[in-house]
């Protein structure tokens, strides 16, 4: 199909998409980076007026407008399917298929001013995860990927597609461990794990949201961990590490993005960090 970025770029060239989903997937990246680039719009502005929402996480125009043009774009192209975003109601459709979007994953480091937030869209089928985009707008970072597809990462705009491997590392003492937030370990009760998270790993980094998720699918850290999360924030990441050589569940090692947290890694170590999380860390040397 013919490219519906803002851009005007086209990304037919990434082996990504099957007839039967009738465009989607190729849709979906191009749908994720144009609503990405819509948030450059408002990016470092200095009277940007920050909102909070009802459980005082902040909310933007960026994250509205930004989303308000995806949804635009999905519904113009794919009528039928259904729409579950982070910042307006459920869109209701009659196909099989759902797409997810966060317009911007990260509005704290995204009103700060931090370059490392990022623009997320997953397309769900029948209620299972089959594509997944992680934009960052600020630095043209993208990674996407669809099931059987394979998994891609351009380090910008103007790069080619490489595919993308998680890291080979299976020593948690030698691995870099990524969250978004800290003190959501400690609101959820679980703040001994994080402590044997960063005791046991090599460094600890709060590079999080999709940031983290892309790092550890592009093979540059080994786990990133959420303590708090909805499906917008991680439907995505289902398919890219699957497709990336890694795994994605919750807490409890379930594949779900609805599970209210998330841990991903490069497989290799996913067995370990879940048993620190569920508090068997002793196990662990």
């Amino acid at each position: 199909m013919t490219s519906i970025s803002e851009s005007n770029e086209s990304f037919s060239e990434l082996p990504i998409d099957g007839a039967k989903n009738g465009g989607r997937i190729t849709a979906m990246v191009d749908i994720c980076m144009a609503a990405g680039h819509h948030t450059l719009k408002y990016f470092r502005l200095r009277n940007l007026d920050v909102e909070a929402k009802y459980e005082q996480s902040p909310v933007t125009v960026a994250d509205r407008e930004a989303e308000q043009l995806a949804r635009k774009l999905i519904t113009e192209h794919f009528p039928q399917d259904t729409i579950h975003g982070e910042e307006f109601p459920e869109k209701k459709g009659t196909s099989s298929y759902q797409w997810i979007v966060d317009p911007i994953d990260g509005t704290k480091s995204f009103v700060c001013g931090v370059p490392l937030y990022s623009t997320l869209v997953a397309l769900e089928k029948d209620g299972q995860a089959i594509a997944g985009a992680i934009y960052i707008p600020a630095t043209g970072q993208m990674v996407v990927a669809a099931n059987k597809r394979g998994c891609w990462y351009r380090a910008s705009d103007s790069e080619t597609w490489e595919p993308s491997k998680v890291s080979d590392n299976q020593e948690i003492s030698k691995a870099v461990f990524l969250t978004s937030q800290g003190d959501l370990f400690r609101q959820k009760g679980a703040e001994a794990a994080f402590q044997k998270l960063e005791d046991t790993c090599w460094v600890s980094r709060s590079w999080g949201d999709g940031y983290g998720y892309l790092l550890v699918a592009t093979g540059r850290a080994a786990l990133m961990v959420d303590a708090s999360c909805n499906a917008w924030d991680v439907a995505a990441m289902i398919p890219i590490l699957n497709e990336a050589g890694g795994c994605f569940t919750d807490w409890d090692g379930q594949t779900s993005p609805y599970g209210g947290n998330g841990v991903g890694t490069n497989g290799k170590l996913h067995r370990d960090v879940l048993q620190i999380l569920q508090g068997q860390g002793d196990q662990i040397p």
